[in-house]
């Protein structure tokens, strides 16, 4: 996180920790991979990890491309003053890389222990972390294809997965890290792990992820109206 801290102060952009994230937890997963016991459950794991990190850092890169610092490192940096370079180290860069080692306990606690043979409960963490993983992309995917037209500017999109969740990203991320506590949870002392999903949802709905974009466009009428009808993180039906 620090090498990432420096490519910031290079690109002045804090937003390159986007980036970093996917990555830290691949470099994570690959790393306890070859030092553990190579087993099919550190197997499966690893390759779900790898494809949910190498995806949604691609996808980061892509969707900043020539779009300057997000909005929410932009108002940091002005909130922090003459302290920004040390705030934006600690609070941006050393913060997440602190949260990245607890939220990757059910990958480091799989592949460095030794592995039973994989169960039902296996096959589910499986499948939710596959599910998440789809869902999150198929949301990504939408959301950048409507933000690609130039008549869409300002405007909500309200379609496709939108349609049931207004943040239907952060629900597939949430599920993802739900199955890796479960394809973690047959390991030695596995229940501790459950910290993961628990910090990354608490994360995503009342931290970094939800909060900051309603308030963003809580003043729009648009949007408003969106929330009336439209469920804010678990998909469902609109009203």
């Amino acid at each position: 996180m620090t090498g990432w801290f420096l490519l910031a102060l290079l690109k002045k952009d804090n937003s390159v920790v986007d980036i970093a994230w996917g990555l830290g937890f691949l470099m994570l997963a690959l790393l306890s991979y070859q030092a553990g016991q190579m087993y099919a459950r550190q197997t499966i794991m690893t390759l779900l990890v790898c494809t949910w990190a190498l995806r949604l850092s691609v996808y980061i890169l892509i969707r900043n491309r020539k779009k300057g610092e997000d909005f929410r490192y932009a108002q940091w940096r002005e909130q922090w003053g003459e302290n920004w370079l040390w705030m934006s180290y600690t609070k941006v860069f050393l913060l997440q890389g602190f949260i990245m080692l607890f939220i990757s306990l059910p990958i480091l606690m799989t592949n460095t222990l030794r592995s039973s043979a994989l169960n039902n409960v296996d096959l589910l963490g499986i499948a939710i972390c596959i599910f998440g993983i789809a869902f999150e992309s198929t949301a990504d995917i939408q959301l950048y294809i409507f933000k690609s037209k130039p008549w869409h500017k300002g405007k909500i999109f309200t379609k496709g997965l939108w349609k049931y969740s207004r943040h239907p990203n952060y629900f597939g991320e949430s599920c993802v890290w739900w199955g890796i506590f479960l394809l973690a949870l047959s390991m030695p002392f596995g229940w501790v792990s459950i910290i993961s999903p628990i910090l990354i949802t608490f994360l995503l709905l009342r931290v970094s992820g939800v909060p900051l974009l309603e308030k963003r466009y809580k003043e729009d009428p648009d949007y408003r109206e969106y929330c009336k009808t439209t469920s804010g993180f678990v998909p469902w039906f609109p009203k």
